[in-house]
């Protein structure tokens, strides 16, 4: 491979963090080689589609809706399970189109996000310590000692899961399921429906007006019927991504084209760390998670090293800070980056520092956390003049009861009731839709900031 990327072996020699530790190094090689040969799973000018697409949300003229599940299954790729992801998506997309008046970005969390890191390397239960379940790109999830074997195998599974997951998705997204006018209809039974239902039916009844209005005058344009969306998922996995990444015939640059975004992990973000010096040379749009202990000059060392030409829609940033710190941790990043005239779009991700172990043992959320760290992240954005760019939500799109909270009121005595994670809990179908409606509330509010010129 040219265009500058590293080989394997030197990023591997900068002591890469959260990697499987594989026993066979030759059948690590073997399935790299196999890799390498598989035909793309996305297509560079896709990926500068949505690039193109970002840059409008960092310049306040677009909102990015970014979800899905927190860690993907392989037994988890099925028609349902794909479209109950996608519906809830373009419901969401839908109540925030209206409320913000500009586009939504769509890009779920799928068709990639098989790999996730942990906090300790292994899992003791009943006295028996085994190999911390990392994704079933790595290992299996059942408690035994062949199950959690650190399998290179396993990134071909992946490969295979993925190209299925973006077949469905581009047939149910091109193939009349994404119609506006179905999709509207959805969250009509919602409104109807929901417990909080009434609170969002002014929301809902305005965007049947416009519907309504569209219908009379005869418009049917194209948008209506289909609808752009977008893959991504956290690039973890060395080995996987960078034998996805491949120079396009068109420009001679590298892409990585397992899918369209990647993100490198709070975890994994140092900027001597291998994850920054791979994705530093791919062209995709890609992303940062930023949580509490980030530094406005951590943020300027990464914008820096990841976008020295300030290239609009090449870097988001994605904060998780949680809700008690939002207010007191994201000025400075933000007025920090503004003032070096910074060309990034800012998201939020009010999940990961929001969850908490529940009495019943269960890892959980609280609805009401998520939504105050949303309302944190655009406050300080409203108060700053800037553009509170999106929203990074792990949710489903099945009626699971992992998150307590929300119109359902789900308690921590609820969640043994479905909970069907591998890994963070997930906001279900009706709390992901209640959200939509309370940050489209949040949207109503803002005015589209004028960008800071570098």
């Amino acid at each position: 491979m040219s265009s500058n990327v590293p080989d394997l072996s030197a990023l591997h020699a900068l002591g890469p963090a959260q990697q499987p530790t594989y026993a066979d190094r030759a059948a690590v090689d073997e399935t790299v080689a196999r890799l390498r040969t598989m035909p793309p799973l996305v297509f560079a000018g896709e990926c500068d589609d949505l690039k193109t697409k970002l840059a409008a949300v960092a310049r306040g003229e677009a909102f990015l809706l970014q979800g899905g599940d927190c860690a993907e299954t392989l037994s988890g790729v099925t028609a349902d399970n794909v479209r109950n992801k996608l519906r809830v998506l373009l419901q969401m997309a839908v109540v925030l189109t209206y409320a913000a008046s500009v586009p939504v970005v769509k890009v779920g969390r799928l068709a990639g996000q098989y790999a996730k890191p942990r906090s300790s390397d292994l899992e003791t239960r009943d006295g028996v310590t085994l190999p911390a379940y990392r994704g079933d790109a790595v290992n299996g999830y059942d408690f035994t000692p062949e199950s959690r074997v650190h399998d290179p195998a396993r990134l071909l599974d992946v490969y295979n899961a993925s190209a299925a997951t973006l077949n469905l998705v581009r047939a149910f997204t091109t193939g009349g399921y994404a119609d506006l006018r179905q999709v509207h209809a959805w969250n009509t039974d919602f409104v109807r429906d929901s417990p909080a239902g009434q609170r969002y039916e002014k929301v809902a009844h305005e965007i049947e007006r416009a519907m309504a209005f569209i219908a009379a005058i005869g418009a049917d344009p194209d948008e209506f019927h289909r609808v752009d969306f977008h893959s991504s998922h956290e690039a973890l996995v060395l080995e996987y991504e960078h034998a996805m990444t491949r120079i396009d015939s068109r420009t001679q640059q590298p892409y990585d084209v397992s899918g369209h975004f990647v993100w490198i992990g709070e975890r994994t973000r140092q900027l001597d760390n291998a994850h920054v010096e791979l994705l530093s040379h791919i062209r995709n749009p890609i992303g940062v998670k930023l949580g509490p202990t980030t530094s406005a000059d951590d943020a300027l060392a990464l914008a820096d090293k990841l976008n020295p030409d300030n290239e609009p829609g090449r870097l988001t940033f994605i904060t998780r800070f949680g809700a008690s710190r939002i207010r007191d941790g994201l000025p400075h990043l933000v007025e920090k980056i503004t003032a070096e005239g910074i060309n990034v779009a800012w998201v939020c991700d009010p999940m990961h520092g929001n969850t908490f172990e529940a009495s019943s043992g269960y890892k959980t959320r609280a609805f009401d956390a998520v939504i105050e760290e949303v309302q944190g992240f655009f406050d300080v954005h409203h108060g700053l003049g800037t553009w509170p760019g999106g929203v990074h939500v792990e949710l489903t799109g099945d009626d699971v009861t992992e998150c307590v909270g929300g119109s359902e009121e789900l308690l921590e005595m609820d969640l043994g009731n479905r909970y069907e994670s591998v890994c963070d809990p997930r906001l279900n179908r009706v709390q992901s839709l209640e959200l939509a409606f309370l940050v489209a509330e949040m949207l109503r509010r803002e005015t589209p900031a004028t960008p800071a010129q570098p």
